[in-house]
């Protein structure tokens, strides 16, 4: 876990060319990863506001104007936060994406508590340290970075960090989508998914994931005049069905 952080890390230089990341912005990452670790954002009880504005603040603390810092949503507690660090060019923007929201956890099935940031063995353990707020903690800490190197991208880079992934998405993409698309419309996203190989400790395949699975529901409805079973029809229903459910098949 604590590779994956700092390899996430590292990913941010990389695409900006410059060296690995320095002490200070490794303790300013871990910093804000704790932070976003004993923020309570379950989909029961917790408020991803409370998260959203505690990144947003980081943020405008840093260097983005308030004008560029978006805290919303249809909800009180199911905040989202949209961030935008301006570039010199004018092609569409980069998104990244994070939820901030975690499932539940009960302290009485945990061996400590899920909702502080501990570090054992080589690994941190609470709720959210992988899904997802290892890329939030990540994100936030790129552009603070950006920012106080004077980094300007050819083009904008906005920030998402959203509620209700772990539930459906109503309060947070999809919202943003339908309501608010002007402040997350971009020319391509990065999201958390894909998969990894590690040997050894190194990492030694990185993949991409282009698109996600979902499922799709077919109703199939066949009629016809029916009959007797001594006297089958040619137009059976039933066969019919058959058919097209063997056309079903082939749609992967």
């Amino acid at each position: 876990m604590i590779r994956m952080l700092w390899a996430l890390l590292g990913l941010s230089a990389m695409l900006r060319g410059a060296p690995v990341p320095a002490p200070e912005i490794r303790e300013l990452t871990r910093a804000i990863y704790k932070q976003l670790i004993e923020i309570n954002t379950t989909t029961s009880d917790g408020d991803t506001t409370v998260a959203a504005r505690a990144m947003a603040e980081r943020l405008q603390q840093a260097g983005i104007p308030a004008a560029d810092l978006q805290v919303l949503g249809p909800v009180e507690k199911r905040g989202n936060l949209v961030a935008r660090l301006r570039g010199t060019g004018p092609r569409k923007p980069l998104l990244l994406l994070a939820h901030l929201d975690v499932v539940d956890a009960r302290r009485e099935d945990w061996t400590m508590d899920p909702f502080v940031l501990t570090e054992k063995d080589g690994y941190f353990y609470g709720r959210g340290t992988t899904d997802d707020k290892a890329s939030a903690a990540v994100y936030v800490a790129m552009l603070i970075r950006f920012l106080r190197e004077g980094y300007r991208p050819d083009r904008d880079i906005i920030l998402a960090l959203t509620a209700d992934e772990e539930n459906g998405d109503h309060n947070g993409v999809e919202w943003l989508t339908a309501q608010h698309r002007e402040l997350i419309d971009a020319a391509y996203g990065l999201n958390e998914g894909g998969d990894g190989q590690e040997l050894n400790g190194r990492k030694t395949l990185l993949e991409v994931q282009a698109s996600e699975k979902v499922y799709l529901t077919f109703h199939l409805t066949t009629e016809n005049r029916g009959g007797h079973s001594s006297l089958p029809r040619r137009d059976n229903a039933i066969y019919e069905l058959a058919r097209a459910l063997s056309r079903v098949e082939q749609l992967r």
